[in-house]
């Protein structure tokens, strides 16, 4: 079955949406084997899937972005075997109970795991006593593990099972050398990949105006066409820019570019988001059940950037740049 086929699916089912989600997630994960890592040479081919899954649903792209990260950041730090089943990545930081690992068990908090109580295997990050960054490996198939769904309240992403999870003495692996995680230049790569999710759920919203203009176009209407298509088109370039740089240079992190990426995807679909409301009205807010998933989670996804202390280290990165300032053509 093709991803569009699972895809048109997902979006022509009417049952339970919690069940629809974790089937459709099932079927996905059976792709991740032929997706390709950042770097190999079709970057470009992965951020189109994820933006492709981004535009049927965020918690559906939020659940799979994890999943294809996981696997990267596996294949990057040379791990293997990697067991069947559905990965994640959790690596927030800031639990008043923080994880710590001795003698291979694990205890303390993690916050903020999306994918609780689906997921198979987890990556988690922990400080060490030397306060360096390390990453574990949990078999979430284990005792004394305990999911708190209590704390989120989300309407956006709602779906998501975010959840705080706490550990007591559970089995655990260590992966790769200390701070590998952080270091690595594929968590820029990664990093990326979520914007190419936020991208396809914007460029959907879209899509939406596009079919009212076809067969109803009003100036009005086409104005607001215009300037989003602008931003879209745009954007979509530099991902194309950013996709190609990484695949001819895989050694390097490329921080600046794709923190310009991640901040340039969040300016456009702000925007959409503001403008496509103006432009359809509140119809397909309160009668499309995919328009308005879409717009209700995409707010809140956008929260995985941070914002002004992202743009702030742009303009650090900005600084160190031997040749001047970047942007002169």
């Amino acid at each position: 079955m093709s991803l569009n086929k699972i895809l048109f699916e997902f979006e022509q089912n009417d049952t339970d949406i919690n069940q629809n989600l974790e089937n459709t997630l099932k079927k996905l994960i059976m792709f991740a084997p032929d997706i390709p890592h950042p770097g190999e040479g079709r970057t470009l081919a992965r951020w189109k899937t994820l933006a492709k899954v981004g535009s049927t649903n965020l918690n559906l792209a939020k659940w799979f972005e994890s999943h294809l990260d996981a696997l990267s950041i596996l294949n990057e730090l040379n791990y293997s075997p990697v067991n069947n089943g559905l990965w994640a990545v959790w690596a927030a930081e800031g639990s008043q109970q923080p994880i710590y690992f001795r003698q291979g068990l694990c205890s303390g908090q993690k916050n903020w795991c999306s994918g609780a109580g689906l997921v198979d295997y987890g990556l988690l990050t922990y400080r060490d006593e030397s306060d360096q960054s390390q990453l574990l490996i949990v078999d979430m198939h284990q005792p004394n593990i305990q999911i708190d769904h209590g704390g989120w309240h989300a309407v956006g992403m709602q779906h998501t099972r975010t959840a705080s999870i706490a550990f007591n003495q559970v089995s655990a692996e260590i992966v790769g050398d200390s701070n590998a995680y952080l270091e690595r230049p594929g968590f820029w790569h990664g990093a990326a990949g979520v914007a190419a999710c936020w991208f396809g759920a914007a460029a959907r919203l879209v899509d939406f105006l596009y079919q009212q203009c076809k067969t109803k176009p009003h100036a009005y209407a086409l104005m607001y066409l215009g300037e989003m298509s602008t931003l879209l088109f745009t954007t979509k370039q530099y991902f194309h820019y950013v996709a190609d740089q990484i695949d001819q240079h895989p050694a390097q992190s490329h921080e600046l570019i794709i923190r310009i990426l991640r901040a340039k995807v969040e300016q456009t679909a702000q925007a959409i988001l503001e403008q496509v409301g103006k432009a359809l009205g509140a119809r397909p807010f309160c009668e499309d059940k995919i328009f308005a998933a879409l717009a209700a989670d995409l707010p809140v996804f956008l929260r995985q950037s941070h914002a002004a202390f992202d743009v702030e280290r742009i303009g650090e990165l900005v600084l160190q740049q031997s040749e001047g300032a970047a942007w002169m053509l």
